[in-house]
């Protein structure tokens, strides 16, 4: 699904417009869908207060207020800037039904604002959507910051199947919460945070960037009626469920173990064995059909005892460490395998660097397909012009921040303050997918495309989770799907992995291990979705 910003979202709907879609049919549509989320949601008996702005934002709230109370929900209307009119259709229809109506113009110190908000169950956002052009200030920023002080927020961002989300007093945003910049992401210190945003067509690039992004609560994107493939087919893009579900490789029933690729991972040291376990058990996990770990001699015992499915090449090793004759070892067996994982654990002792080094050299086969990452990404920035060694878009590479900072000769907030353009400038210089992780991962190909991922969570800013990431996306790769596709797929399946572990464990307390039995888990839910 492509992000927009606000004046590709008004060429849309102006080409909708002039294609039999009329302006007022649209928004009849985006009311009727936040209705639809809120009675989905919270049943069909809320009471709701609806804040209505001046412009198209307030037209759709005004719909939502029609669509609850005929419903059967306690509606009410605190309008903003917006007179009523005689041509304002939307506000007749709320006037005929007798919705109770304030004003903030005639609400000396917001008092009446502050008494229905005592009695309100849900709060919807109909202010100012795409329409911020300015900082808040004057009686909007008042008008807020009542708000907050009687609303608590919270705010949690994901774009993905079946998540529900409570709080003591819900905000719905329409379109965007007010105060969001749609194109930057930019946050006005007066915004209100949503605890579920519904926009209309396609998400807007403010959804997905931070800091305005943890304002946005869980994103439901409504079709209002404009084609999708109307938007620039080079655009940024948010993975979606239902295109994940789309890449994922079928299962017949008469499949056998080579049907699903056989992955071959080079992981873990002395000092980092549960890499190479969780590596290893991601990719079992996400649906490899043999999974074999080359492993330093010395550390093979402690993972064959506890990875019961895998198989093993035992290399040579320095007191656990990989040393250069393993290259020639592993580069023997690397051809019987489909895909070769490198990196997780692997440890940054010289020799290691130094096998890594020659490991690459002998993977610059066309047909060779690759996963690096972590302490492999460390040794190829070591070597110049790397990316010359590997035929391209053979190869997945998945540097944290941190790591594409070392490989990029950026600094870290370099990396982090353009994301997407440091991604798809890189994957185009070195003509291999680059999955840049961290909140919203980027995932750029060589070509120009790039995905985002709608996850942001701190589930998985822990230890190890890039280990699973890595094996996840080599099982993908392994089941035939393109580099840019496995990358994407795998990804996302990990990313909804985290975002289930968060839900059932808690923001704090997620460890690495327990995204393994999730794994399976999110595949699940991505083709129940689809299918739904």
């Amino acid at each position: 699904m492509k992000l927009v910003t606000a004046d590709q979202m008004r060429a849309l709907e102006q080409r909708a417009d002039a294609n039999g879609n009329s302006f007022a049919t649209m928004m009849e549509r985006a009311g009727q869908a936040v209705a639809d989320a809120i009675l989905a949601r919270w049943g069909a008996h809320p009471r709701v207060l609806v804040l209505v702005g001046p412009g198209n934002n307030g037209g759709d709230g005004l719909v939502c207020a029609r669509y609850l109370h005929d419903a059967g929900a306690s509606v009410s209307l605190y309008l903003w800037k917006r007179a009523p009119r005689s041509d304002d259709d939307n506000y007749r229809l709320c006037f005929e039904r007798h919705l109770p109506t304030l004003r903030a113009e005639y609400d000396t110190d917001l008092v009446a604002l502050k008494h229905v908000l005592g009695e309100t169950d849900i709060l919807v956002d109909a202010l100012l959507g795409t329409g911020v052009t300015r900082a808040i200030e004057g009686t909007l920023a008042e008008l807020l910051g009542a708000i907050k002080t009687t609303s608590p927020q919270r705010a949690i961002t994901e774009l993905v199947p079946s998540a529900v989300h409570s709080a003591p007093r819900p905000i719905v945003a329409v379109d965007l919460p007010t105060g969001l910049d749609p194109d930057t992401g930019a946050l006005d210190p007066a915004a209100l945070a949503a605890d579920l945003t519904v926009t209309f067509a396609l998400p807007k690039i403010g959804h997905v960037t931070f800091p305005g992004a943890q304002a946005v609560g869980e994103l439901v994107v409504a079709d209002i009626g404009i084609a999708a493939e109307w938007a620039d087919a080079n655009a940024l893009a948010v993975a979606t469920a239902h295109e994940i579900a789309a890449m994922l490789p079928a299962r017949a029933r008469d499949s056998h173990k080579g049907t699903f690729g056989k992955a071959l991972l080079c992981v873990g040291s002395s000092n980092y064995i549960g890499a190479a376990f969780l590596a290893g058990s991601a990719c079992a996990r996400a649906g490899a059909g043999l999974v074999t770990l080359a492993l330093a001699r010395t550390i093979y015992p402690h993972i064959a005892s506890t990875l019961h499915e895998a198989t093993f090449v035992s290399l040579p090793d320095d007191g656990g460490a990989l040393i250069p004759t393993a290259a020639t070892v592993l580069g023997n067996q690397a051809s019987a395998y489909d895909v070769l994982l490198c990196g997780c654990g692997l440890g940054r002792y010289w020799r290691t660097l130094e096998f890594v080094r020659q490991a690459i050299a002998l993977r610059g086969d066309a047909a060779a397909r690759n996963v690096i990452d972590a302490d492999a990404l460390f040794a190829l920035a070591q070597i110049s012009r790397w990316w010359k060694c590997l035929a391209p878009n053979t190869t997945i590479l998945t540097p944290h921040p941190g790591e594409m900072a070392t490989l990029t000769g950026l600094t870290r907030d370099q990396v982090q303050a353009d994301r997407v353009n440091v991604a798809k400038k890189f994957a185009a210089l070195w003509q291999q997918i680059v999955v840049l992780k961290g909140a919203f991962t980027v995932i750029a190909a060589p070509d120009g495309r790039a995905t985002l991922l709608p996850f942001a969570t701190p589930a998985l800013a822990t230890a190890g989770t890039g280990d699973v990431l890595a094996g996840t996306i080599t099982a993908m790769l392994a089941q035939k799907l393109s580099p840019f596709d496995a990358a994407v797929a795998g990804a996302y399946v990990h990313g909804l992995a985290g975002a289930l572990a968060e839900r059932e464990i808690g923001a704090a307390g997620v460890v690495a291990g327990d995204l393994l039995a999730r794994l399976p888990t999110a595949i699940r839910q991505i083709q129940k979705s689809s299918a739904g």
